[in-house]
């Protein structure tokens, strides 16, 4: 049997039917600077519940899966340095030797469904590289999203992605995009990425009005691609003269798989000043206070 604890707080809640949010742990463990990552982590959980909702910040400790984290727990998620990055086909290994992990868009998704949570906030899933036709890479969010009934809550992909690759992707996947008040879908640190979806929302209610209604018709899960305001993005003209910079120093460094994406994000980094790390926090916090608005909408329609 695959080993589960649920924090007190966070099973008291789903027993109670009440609303909870998943949290992913590899952005605090990889994604963020030590130590401003726990302070982060705070004000994630905070967010979750002045907007109404349990937060269930999930990895994977000794060989236990956590849903929702004490506060040591999330003291040693974001301090240990050897803490493993944890993808769904990472979670059973990890599970059976007895390690410890934080797990990403596609292992926090499964996780969080299969403790009973429907709603999940994250910064943006994963989706298909640029040149993928050469290396058939792409993210496993993909597939564990097409196959995971959850609403996720998402500033879209991330801009270093084939974009419009990724929605087409996810279009034969039968994975509805929804934009939240907007059709433009956005690229992560930008408001909006050149791509639009088909469908928007403009309340929290309307979006649990369409998760019930795939109830027993689909087990994809429902994206909600919320954007930063344009006053708030990262400037799209240093974005895109550092992205093409940094790309082409991947292609000449020999830069390839799961190491281009961290490459390229530090690049960003650097160039911006540091300023992609305040556009990343913003983005997420705002993603928290949408997913527990929709996670209570949620709950009342469960009812």
């Amino acid at each position: 049997m695959f080993p589960v604890h649920r924090h007190p707080e966070v099973a008291q809640a789903l027993d109670e039917g009440r609303p909870v949010v998943a949290l992913e742990s590899t952005l605090l463990a990889h994604g963020l600077p030590r130590p401003g990552n726990v302070e982060t982590g705070l004000e994630l959980e905070d967010a979750v519940r002045r907007h109404g909702a349990t937060p269930a910040t999930i990895a994977v400790l000794d060989g236990v899966a956590h849903i929702g984290l004490s506060g040591q727990d999330l003291e040693r998620i974001c301090s240990d340095p050897d803490l493993t990055k944890l993808g769904l086909r990472d979670v059973p290994v990890a599970a059976g030797l007895g390690r410890s992990g934080a797990t990403t868009v596609a292992s926090t998704a499964a996780l969080a469904r299969t403790a009973g949570i429907s709603v999940f906030a994250t910064g943006g899933i994963g989706g298909v590289h640029r040149g993928a036709r050469d290396t058939f890479d792409e993210s496993a969010d993909l597939d564990v999203l097409a196959r995971t009934r959850i609403v996720v809550v998402c500033a879209g992909a991330k801009s270093i992605l084939d974009i419009p690759a990724t929605l087409q992707r996810l279009e034969s996947l039968s994975v509805p995009v929804i934009g939240y008040r907007t059709y433009a879908f956005p690229g992560f640190y930008l408001t909006e990425s050149g791509s639009t979806v088909d469908w928007r929302c403009d309340t929290p209610d309307e979006v649990a009005q369409i998760f019930a209604a795939a109830d027993g018709f689909s087990d994809a899960a429902l994206i909600v691609a919320n954007p930063l305001p344009m006053d708030r993005q990262l400037d799209p003209a240093m974005h895109d003269t550092v992205l093409r910079y940094a790309l082409g120093a991947a292609v000449e460094a020999g830069v390839t798989g799961g190491d281009v994406t961290p490459y390229v994000l530090e690049r960003l980094h650097i160039a911006s000043n540091g300023l992609t790390q305040e556009v990343n926090v913003d983005l997420v916090l705002r993603n928290a206070a949408l997913a527990a608005e929709i996670a209570v909408a949620v709950a009342a329609t469960e009812q």
